[in-house]
């Protein structure tokens, strides 16, 4: 019997099991542009039916490929292998707001952006917000650990799971966690599975923590003479007990690609922006933006402020608007993100000034300096073979220079197959035996999203 028989022998629909070319195609790339075309693709609607399709993978050994809405940017919905992708979006129903305890359930496939938007209503917020979060799903933030511009002051994805829903490779459901606000009893699974990357099970279901939204918003927009002055004047901040919301940087490639779309005129010696904001309630927002602006005035060449909501949205349509403006650099790009230490920023960005001029190729940084996560664009032709080939020496010497620096090769986009093979630059040969004992605990016969984080 093909393995399409089996799917709808058990209990799931012909609509829901797409085998045309078509559909193969679009479903089997990422953000990457990577291309790996699955055997078939499977739309469930509910839990029991992702468990159904888990047990007959498991029986059969046929790889599966989760999959959210495919913005990813290291891989990790891919389909490596011929095997089967679980697309998870049509599970998209946001369950239960509980306005009682600050919780909210919902299934994996609901949009980050229209969560957000839901929970405002009620003068909640949940505070992850990646730059994909008007298409990106909860279930692909949750699987990457995504953060945002927000992390600095309110943290990552992880920090906001309270419980989930787990289908195991070979279709048992679990449950982890609860809506306690105190809940140490036995192990934390909950995060396990958090940015485990769909390697270890498929979430079904998702227990988020809200907090209330902040009454008033202020933002800023500083410019610098260099990164070095933008670092310190981050540094003097936190120093000065003021956490900020966002506090976004663009570098000089970056500045340049969007200075024509800007709607004031920005100074020529301004070669590094900060893009800031500050919230709570009214007080604490005009003594802390007042603060700001007088602790950086020394060295900043330009200071706005936005003074309505209007004003906010054009400084943030310029930084969402970065990632297609740089396009005119280059026909093609090779997109990172790494982290390090805040206080390691302009030493990064120093290193990875000297790494654009020894391949000759223009490397574009922009990112979340408030928590150290940068996100670096080796901008290229890719039809040239040597460009190609020095896009790949830059990406290895600026892996190598984040880790020498005490960083990390991804803050928020994950490892995927992309990085697999720059694992073993970050941890040592035991803590790699430890990450695969614990996947060869969930998944012995190595069935879900083979191919990704570990070096093949």
């Amino acid at each position: 019997m093909h393995l399409k028989e089996k799917i709808l022998q058990a209990g799931i629909r012909e609509e829901q099991v797409l085998d045309t070319p078509e559909a193969l195609l679009c479903y089997g790339y990422d953000a990457t542009r990577q291309m790996s075309q699955p055997q078939l693709v499977v739309l469930p609607e509910d839990t029991a039916q992702v468990a159904a399709v888990m047990s007959i993978a498991q029986k059969l050994q046929i790889p599966v490929f989760p999959r959210g809405a495919g913005s990813g940017m290291s891989g990790g919905s891919v389909p490596v292998s011929n095997g089967i992708v679980i697309s998870l979006t049509r599970m998209k129903k946001i369950l239960e707001i509980d306005l009682g305890n600050l919780m909210a359930v919902v299934e994996p496939g609901v949009i980050t952006g229209e969560l957000q938007e839901e929970v405002s209503k009620h003068g909640l917020l949940y505070p992850p917000d990646p730059a994909s979060l008007a298409f990106s799903t909860i279930g692909g933030n949750v699987a990457e650990n995504a953060g945002g511009p927000r992390a600095v002051k309110y943290g990552v994805t992880e920090n906001y799971v309270s419980g989930l829903e787990v289908v195991l490779p070979d279709g048992s459901i679990i449950n982890t966690g609860n809506k306690c606000v105190k809940s140490v009893s036995g192990y934390d699974l909950t995060h396990l599975f958090v940015g485990s990357e769909g390697t270890l099970g498929i979430i079904t279901k998702i227990l988020l923590r809200l907090v209330p939204a902040p009454a008033v918003t202020s933002t800023l927009l500083l410019g610098f003479a260099d990164m070095e002055k933008a670092a310190l004047a981050i540094t003097n901040m936190v120093r000065q007990r003021i956490i900020p919301s966002t506090t976004e940087f663009l570098d000089y490639h970056s500045i340049n690609a969007i200075r024509d779309s800007l709607p004031f005129i920005l100074p020529e010696e301004a070669r590094t922006l900060l893009l800031v904001e500050v919230d709570g309630d009214t007080e604490s927002v005009k003594r802390e933006s007042t603060a700001i602006q007088k602790l950086v005035e020394p060295s900043t060449v330009i200071i706005l402020t936005a003074s309505d909501q209007q004003e906010r949205d054009t400084l943030w349509q310029a930084r969402r608007s970065l990632s297609p403006a740089i396009a005119k650099i280059a026909p093609d790009k090779i997109n990172e993100d790494i982290a390090v230490p805040r206080t390691a920023i302009p030493a990064i960005l120093n290193q990875i000034e000297a790494i654009a001029s020894k391949v000759d190729l223009p490397i574009v940084c922009f990112g979340h300096a408030g928590d150290g996560n940068i996100h670096v664009n080796v901008m290229l032709d890719k039809s040239d073979p040597l460009q190609a080939r020095m896009g790949e020496r830059a990406v290895k010497e600026i892996f190598a220079a984040t880790i020498e620096l005490g960083g990390t090769l991804s803050g928020e986009h994950g490892i995927g197959n992309t990085k697999a093979e720059f694992f073993p630059l970050e941890w040592s040969p035991a803590t790699i035996a430890a990450m695969q004992a614990v996947k060869r605990a969930f998944d012995p016969q190595n069935i879900l999203n083979p191919g990704k984080i570990f070096p093949t």
